[in-house]
């Protein structure tokens, strides 16, 4: 906790002003529940280094990799 700059004083306050915002009986629960969501972003994290980010062919691209201009796209014209 000092890499933080947090020392007991400090951990002691806060500890104190969780008990009286959520109560005695709420503290285990947010825990509880702050560890379930470390550890599904965690998971998250690992399945995402997982999946196969590779460009596409171009037979797998709809009309087979044709470029075709955005919508609302305006084409310029030259003015003689």
């Amino acid at each position: 906790m000092a890499a933080m700059g947090l020392r007991l004083p400090e951990v002691l306050i806060i500890l104190v002003v969780l008990v009286l915002v959520f109560g005695a009986n709420k503290i285990p629960q947010l825990g509880d529940a702050l560890g379930k969501g470390i550890r599904n972003f965690k998971k998250a994290q690992t399945e995402d280094d997982t999946i196969d980010v590779t460009p596409p062919k171009q037979s797998q691209l709809p009309n087979g990799g044709a470029a075709t201009p955005a919508s609302g796209a305006k084409s310029e014209s030259k003015k003689a």
